[in-house]
């Protein structure tokens, strides 16, 4: 009887614990951040996990590593772009992951799980356009690049990354064969030459939001664009469409931050969110792919039409080169400002 009340009094001390601990997760707000709250955040401090600190951010590295370095760790749960990833683990920025603590990994994208991160959601850069304004529109980058079919301005994010790879599409090369080409001298030529074509033609954008808005107002009559924008559009009563094929899809990261005195928490808050419950929850709030495999079950075919991790999306998309962009990606991107500013 004395050991079941110590016992009970014990599992009632380790919750108020948890419960009255703090955590603070970083994310980059806007609709992203709105479904996270709805998905991630308040469900788990209902729970009787930890009081949620939310703060957003623009993926700035350096605010992470001056942390680490001063050894004052205020961030605890951090979600950082691909590229960062790998970039932060190798600098000794973020905790190595213990997944006996978060999933089964089996369970997860192959390419959610890593040393430093586990996958958060799946995200694709598209190309997009008003079906009130076009009937029928682009199936291919080659039809995006064709200006006497499809007369009018094109939307593209002004910089090297995706440009590229859908400069080579368009010009005829299979997905499978992008990076390849792109490795090497001839097939950055094939692709600034095949994106000269289009210049006279392009509008160039510089933040997410401005796709949607050139598409709503027929500034553009295409524009590559990050899926979860169109769906955020088309939520507010707009009828923007997308075509997924030759998409590039990616992830963004759950990471812990080395040092932070809330491991314990940073951990329980990240299982939580990687389950399929929570995942399937986010991604009815937004049309970013869940990484545990197992949340697809969950989501009816209308939500899953709109997902770049259903069957149909991603049966012609890439995976983003993290690997190449880090080894050749600071070189193109000066070769695109200076070929841009010409």
């Amino acid at each position: 009887m004395k050991k079941s009340i110590l016992g009970v009094a014990a599992l009632a001390a380790a919750f108020a614990h948890s419960a009255s601990a703090q955590l603070t997760v970083v994310n980059f707000g806007g609709a992203n951040g709105a479904a996270q709250k709805k998905a991630f955040v308040e469900p788990f401090e209902k729970s009787g996990g930890a009081k949620i600190v939310p703060v957003e951010y623009n993926g700035e590295q350096a605010k992470i590593k001056a942390m680490v370095e001063a050894k004052k760790v205020t961030w605890d749960v951090v979600e950082v772009e691909s590229p960062d990833v790998t970039r932060g683990c190798d600098e000794g920025l973020f905790e190595k992951l213990d997944y006996t603590k978060i999933g089964n990994r089996a369970d997860f994208l192959r390419a959610g799980v890593t040393e430093c991160g586990i996958g958060v959601f799946v995200w694709s850069t598209v190309m997009a356009y008003n079906g009130d304004k076009l009937k029928d529109g682009p199936k291919s980058w080659a039809e995006f690049w064709d200006t006497k079919k499809f007369p009018g301005k094109r939307g593209m994010r002004k910089g090297a990354r995706y440009n590229l790879e859908f400069a080579l599409m368009a010009d005829g090369v299979p997905v499978a064969d992008v990076y390849t080409q792109l490795r090497t001298k001839e097939g950055a030529d094939r692709a600034f030459k095949k994106l000269t074509e289009l210049k006279p033609h392009i509008q160039w954008w510089e933040a997410g939001a401005q796709p949607p808005q050139y598409l709503v107002a027929g500034d553009v009559v295409m524009s590559t664009v990050y899926n979860g924008r169109i769906d955020a559009a088309n939520r507010e009563g707009k009828n923007l469409k997308i075509t997924w094929t030759g998409g590039i899809y990616d992830l963004d990261y759950w990471v812990i931050v080395k040092g932070t005195p809330n491991k314990d928490a940073a951990y329980k808050f990240i299982a939580f969110a990687s389950t399929p419950e929570a995942q399937a929850e986010y991604a009815k709030n937004i049309a970013y792919g869940p990484t545990n495999q197992k949340a697809l079950a969950k989501l009816d075919a209308k939500v899953l039409a709109n997902l770049p991790t259903s069957p149909a999306n991603v049966k012609d998309a890439m995976q983003f080169g993290i690997k190449f962009w880090a080894d050749q990606g600071e070189e193109l991107e000066k070769r695109f400002a200076s070929w841009a500013a010409q």
